[in-house]
């Protein structure tokens, strides 16, 4: 079979090369891909920024952004053939931390937990895999490719439902707002969870892209291209850029109670003015909270399956801007305007 592989710690090692066929055992799924979401964290691992390759190996199947279809599944696993599922990313660690104990390997505390793709596992990105049934997610059918968003939506579900928790801090706190920076996939599917909250929703993005503004409207939210008005202020932020202005931009807008939630992942060395006891006095004020949220455990899978398959189908859709073929590979990581997620596609889209 096929797999897409890098040498991590090296830029430009990426290659599509030959690796033996899994084969099914009664512990595993056997699992066809059928495509491969593309995001930030591959381009990272590409340039040689980021990732660790499994033990005893030099080079990484990446991909953790999956959709497969089961082609042989042990008796009693609750996986039948012909199943479409997406395979959780994290792993928690050996010993395990309280956290992954707890089936909350996100939030692991000693740093000892494995990613697919990223850290000390193989990712998805090849032809088939092996899949630990209790890793798997089942898609809805009636989801079908879109399933391929599941892992950028468990994300945001989530940043949701830790944002729902601090909110119960108090009886009082009904939020009305909410900011979102960043139009990429995950800050649109973060205004598309606050649309089923019912919550007025405002996204900010560098550019004036119509497909964005678009996408936002639909939603019934306001886009803002490149600034916010001056006086705009929210109950809740989430930040989806890692840019840093705008993440300093962001932990100003929240009002009294507001909830400051923080996804990107910044690059470091870029230091900007900051006034941090200015902030500090208006966090400890109002009572506000800012927190930082990446990964997701089972629970926010399951969360994220069931926000997608409440969503327009046709509205989803639009998220996905390019499927590459696997024999044109390389095109799927390169950076295109008007890029929005792109998908690299391995076997035909389910009917």
């Amino acid at each position: 079979m096929k797999a897409i592989t890098v040498k991590p710690g090296t830029s430009n090692s990426l290659r599509l090369e030959e690796y033996a066929d899994p084969v099914a055992d009664s512990t595993h799924l056997l699992v066809e891909t059928i495509a491969l979401g593309i995001c930030g964290t591959d381009r990272d691992i590409i340039m040689g920024h980021y990732g660790w390759a499994p033990p005893g190996a030099s080079r990484l199947v990446i991909g953790h952004e999956s959709l497969g279809r089961v082609l042989a599944a042990p008796e009693g696993s609750g996986f039948t053939t012909g199943d479409l599922v997406v395979g959780i990313v994290r792993r928690p660690d050996p010993v395990p931390c309280p956290a992954c104990g707890a089936g909350e390997w996100d939030m692991c505390r000693n740093g000892l937990y494995t990613e697919r793709g990223i850290k000390a596992v193989d990712g998805y990105g090849a032809q088939r895999f092996l899949l630990e049934p209790a890793y798997a997610v089942k898609v809805a059918p009636s989801l079908g490719a879109l399933g391929v968003l599941l892992e950028p939506a468990s994300v945001l579900a989530k940043a949701w439902d830790h944002i729902d928790r601090i909110g119960r801090r108090t009886a009082s706190w009904k939020p009305r707002t909410v900011l979102i920076t960043g139009a990429g996939p995950v800050g649109l599917l973060a205004a598309l969870m606050a649309h089923q909250r019912g919550l007025q929703t405002h996204v900010l993005d560098r550019a004036d892209r119509p497909i964005k503004t678009e996408l936002v409207r639909a939603l019934g939210g306001i886009y803002h291209a490149d600034k916010l008005p001056p006086d705009l202020q929210v109950d809740i932020v989430i930040e989806c850029t890692a840019s840093t202005p705008l993440i300093l931009d962001a932990l100003c807008r929240s009002g009294g109670n507001g909830i400051v939630c923080l996804t990107g992942v910044s690059t470091s060395g870029h230091t900007v003015p900051f006034d941090a006891g200015a902030f500090n006095r208006t966090v400890v004020l109002q009572n506000d909270v800012v927190f930082g949220s990446v990964n997701a455990n089972r629970r926010h899978y399951e969360m994220g399956a069931e926000a997608l398959a409440a969503a327009d189908p046709v509205w989803l859709a639009r998220l996905i801007t390019r499927r590459v073929p696997l024999a044109r590979w390389p095109e799927a990581f390169e950076r295109h305007d008007g890029d929005i997620k792109v998908v690299l596609q391995f076997a035909p889209d389910p009917t």
